[in-house]
C-alpha cells in the first residue's frame, strides 16, 4: 500500500509539472496568444487545471490523514502545540461536559428579554432590507465582472476578466475575515469537529461558486437564477443519497411545476432572439448550470450533516468552510499564475478592482444576514425573503441589461415562483398538522 500511495504522489507532481510549467516557458507574445493561453480559454481546460491545483492539496493531506488514523496516532501522541494542532485537524476535540463547582452550583444564565412586536417588525426589516441589498447588489455586479468589458470605448473593444476562480478567492478571503471577526466579539460553543471534515462542503462550494460564474459568459443572469431556483431538485436527489431522506408527494409535484416554468423560460426566445443572442444560451451554460446545483446541493447537505453530528454555530460553520476554501483556491492560483494575472488585470482597471471589493463585501455581509435571519426568525422566513429577491433580481438585471423576455417566459417565471410559494405554504402545513397531533397524543397520554 506504501508504494501505491509514493507512486500517486509522484505521478501528481509529474501532471502538475507537464501542465503548468509550459505556461512559464512559452509566455504570450505581442503578436499572438501561446498554445497554452488559447487552452486556457476552454472552460473544461481551465476546470482540469483548477482540479489539479486542488488534488496536490488533497492527496497529499488524504494520504496523512489515513497514516495518522491508520497508525491510532490520536492515542499516542503527547499534549504538545503540534499533537494539539494535529488533534484539532484531523481527530477534533471532545465535547465538553458540564461541570459543577465544589460547594456551589453554578448560576443560570439570565433570562433573555423577549422582543415586542414593535421590534421584531423593525429587525425582520432591518434583516430583509439587507438581505435583499446585499444580494441583489452581488448579482448584478456578477453579471457586470463576467459579461461586459472593461475599458471599451469607440475604438478600443475593451477585454473580459476571464478568471473566475480568483472571483472565488477574493469572496471566500472577505468571507473568512468576517467570520473571525464575529467569532471573536461573540461567544461561540467548543469547537469538536475534526477541521478536514470541512474541507469537503468547501470544495463543493467553491466549485458550485465557480460554476455559477463560468455559466454567465454563455447564460443570461435572468437564466442563471431561474436554474438556482430549481435547485431544489437535485437538493431532493443529494438528500436520498446523502442523508437518505424521505419526501412527501406535494413536494414531488412542486419540483415537476419548477421544472415545467423553468423549461417554458428557456424555450420562450423565438427565432430571432436566438440569432441575435446565439451566444446566450448554449449547451455549455446548461452543463455549467447543472454542474453549479449539483455542487450547491451537496454543500448543503453535508453542512447539514455535519451540524448535526456536532452542534457547531453556523458561524464556526462559515470559518471552517471558507478556510479551506482560501487555501483550496490560493494554492490552485499561485500553481496557474493566476494571481499575476487577475492583480495586472486590476491595475489596468481600476473600475475591476472596485467591482470586486464591492462583490466580496456583499458576500460576505450576505452571509451574516443569512445566519441571523434564520436564527431569530427561522428557516421560512428566509425563504421567502430570498424567493422574493430572486423575482427581484431577474426584474433588475432585465432592466439595467436589457434582457427581453417573451410572454411564455414570464408566465415560466410565474409558475417557478407560484411552486416555490406553494411548497413553503404546504411546508408550514404539514408542520402544523405534526404539532397538533403530537399535543394530541400527550394529552391523551396524561
Amino acid at each position: 500500500m506504501k508504494w501505491v500511495e509514493i507512486c500517486t504522489m509522484l505521478a501528481l507532481v509529474l501532471v502538475l509539472f507537464l501542465v503548468y510549467v509550459p505556461s512559464y516557458i512559452h509566455g504570450t507574445t505581442t503578436d499572438e496568444k501561446s498554445w497554452v493561453a488559447e487552452l486556457q480559454d476552454i472552460w473544461l481546460v481551465r476546470l482540469f487545471l483548477n482540479l489539479l491545483g486542488y488534488a496536490s492539496v488533497f492527496v497529499p493531506a488524504g494520504l496523512l490523514i489515513r497514516y495518522l488514523h491508520n497508525n491510532n496516532y490520536n492515542e499516542k501522541m503527547g499534549y504538545g502545540l503540534i499533537p494539539k494542532c494535529i488533534r484539532i485537524c484531523v481527530f477534533g476535540l471532545e465535547s465538553e461536559k458540564p461541570s459543577i463547582e465544589e460547594g456551589s452550583i453554578k448560576a443560570a444564565p439570565p433570562p433573555v428579554k423577549e422582543r415586542t412586536f414593535q421590534q421584531n417588525c423593525l429587525l425582520l426589516t432591518f434583516l430583509a432590507v439587507g438581505l435583499q441589498a446585499s444580494y441583489l447588489t452581488w448579482g448584478i455586479l456578477q453579471e457586470r465582472i463576467m459579461k461586459h468589458a472593461y475599458g471599451s470605448s469607440k475604438d478600443d473593444p475593451g477585454e473580459k476578466f476571464k478568471n473566475s476562480q480568483f472571483l472565488v478567492f477574493m469572496n471566500r478571503i472577505l468571507a473568512l475575515c468576517v467570520a473571525c471577526v464575529t467569532l471573536l466579539l461573540t461567544s461561540s460553543p467548543r469547537h469538536t469537529a475534526p477541521l478536514y471534515k470541512y474541507s469537503y462542503s468547501s470544495f463543493s462550494n467553491i466549485m458550485s461558486s465557480w460554476f455559477q460564474y463560468e455559466a454567465l459568459k454563455y447564460v443570461s443572469f435572468p437564466t442563471q437564477v431561474l436554474g438556482k431556483a430549481s435547485k431544489i431538485i437535485p437538493v431532493m436527489l443529494m438528500g436520498k443519497i446523502v442523508s437518505k431522506k424521505t419526501y412527501q408527494y406535494y413536494e414531488y409535484i412542486t419540483a415537476a411545476l419548477i421544472s415545467v416554468g423553468v423549461s417554458m423560460f428557456l424555450l420562450s426566445r423565438d427565432e430571432e432572439s436566438d440569432k441575435a443572442h446565439s451566444s446566450v444560451t448554449t449547451s455549455s451554460g446548461i452543463i455549467l448550470m447543472v454542474g453549479y446545483m449539483a455542487f450547491d446541493s451537496f454543500t448543503s447537505n453535508w453542512q447539514g450533516e455535519l451540524f448535526s453530528a456536532y452542534k457547531m454555530n453556523p458561524i464556526q460553520m462559515m470559518a471552517g468552510v471558507n478556510l479551506f476554501s482560501c487555501l483550496l483556491t490560493c494554492t490552485s492560483l499561485f500553481e496557474q499564475g493566476g494571481f499575476v494575472e487577475s492583480v495586472s488585470f486590476m491595475l489596468r482597471h481600476s473600475l475591476f478592482a472596485f467591482h470586486v471589493l464591492l462583490l466580496s463585501l456583499c458576500s460576505a455581509t450576505g452571509q451574516l444576514f443569512i445566519f441571523y435571519t434564520i436564527s431569530n426568525f427561522g428557516p421560512v422566513t428566509f425563504t421567502i425573503i430570498m424567493t422574493v429577491r430572486q423575482g427581484l433580481a431577474i426584474l433588475l438585471s432585465c432592466i439595467i441589461y436589457h434582457h427581453a423576455v417573451s410572454p411564455l417566459g414570464i408566465t415560466g417565471v410565474l409558475i417557478v415562483f407560484g411552486a416555490i410559494f406553494l411548497k413553503i405554504y404546504l411546508n408550514q402545513r404539514m408542520k402544523a398538522k405534526r404539532i397538533a397531533s403530537n399535543s394530541t397524543v400527550n394529552s391523551q397520554k396524561v
